[in-house]
């Protein structure tokens, strides 16, 4: 149920300083529209390295969720129902690449699976693994940037859940694979939902940790983000169309999720 708004005079001192804040915030998006080159966009649409972009960027945001919903839901669940010491600390590095700048994600990706990393130089004399520099690369990417949301949205779902029904299916006898996978995931499953949707766009629109660890080779790393990126330097409007494909993905993503972020119980 949505709460009705408040009645009343309007706070002009608050209208002002919102409508200069809506202005400065769809003013960029609506000159994206106005430039548009709306004459030739369904041939620049049909171009081959628009669509090898384009292909790319849905095949490894798609692998990057996958990979964000297998080791997130779990993740998630640990942090919500289970107290153990250093939660905090556990939650607060989960969170991290939320606010760290990509760039430096991409840097640390490579100091830990780059050829002479941690790890990467075991996986590399080992077993003939590369990531860097390959599409592997950029899905490892994504998903070390996409899997907070995930994680943030899982964990607030399984806060809420009333604990109610996975206390009766114990008391039945369930075991807790059976609790979690019959009772727990049903309940939560919007909030899983909102969150791999969430994740897929934050993967579908990463630049900076994919640029620096995957590179930007066309037809094997290069996502829409970065044809943006090279297509600015050279064709503008190319980067526009590229830009306006983004745009239109946002908003159906942002109008499938307004319900749940607007709407309260």
């Amino acid at each position: 149920m949505t709460r009705a708004p408040v009645a009343g005079r309007v706070p002009w001192m608050l209208v002002l300083p919102a409508g200069v804040g809506m202005v400065f915030l769809v003013l960029p998006l609506a000159g994206l529209l106005v430039r548009a080159p709306w004459p030739t966009l369904a041939e620049r649409l049909a171009e081959p390295q628009v669509l090898e972009a384009l292909r790319l960027s849905l095949v490894t945001a798609t692998l990057a969720t996958a990979l964000c919903l297998l080791f997130g839901v779990p993740l998630a669940w640990l942090l919500a129902r289970v107290a153990f010491p250093g939660r905090r600390l556990v939650r607060a590095l989960v969170t991290v690449p939320l606010v760290l700048p990509p760039v430096v994600g991409g840097v640390a990706l490579l100091l830990v699976l780059g050829r002479r990393g941690l790890v990467g130089e075991w996986l590399d004399t080992t077993f003939g693994i590369t990531l860097p520099f390959t599409t592997a690369g950029v899905v490892i990417a994504e998903t070390f940037v996409a899997m907070p949301f995930l994680v943030i949205s899982v964990e607030g779902a399984l806060r809420a859940a009333d604990l109610r029904f996975e206390e009766a299916a114990a008391t039945l006898g369930a075991s807790r694979w059976t609790i979690f996978r019959r009772v727990t995931l049903p309940l939560i499953a919007p909030g899983v939902v909102a969150g791999a949707v969430l994740c897929w766009a934050r993967a579908l629109g990463e630049f900076g940790a994919t640029i620096t660890f995957a590179g930007n080779f066309p037809g094997q790393t290069q996502t829409m983000p970065l044809a943006v990126y090279l297509a600015l330097e050279t064709e503008p409007e190319a980067a526009i169309v590229l830009s306006l494909v983004l745009l239109a993905v946002s908003v159906v993503i942002l109008a499938s999720l307004r319900d749940r972020w607007v709407n309260t119980p």
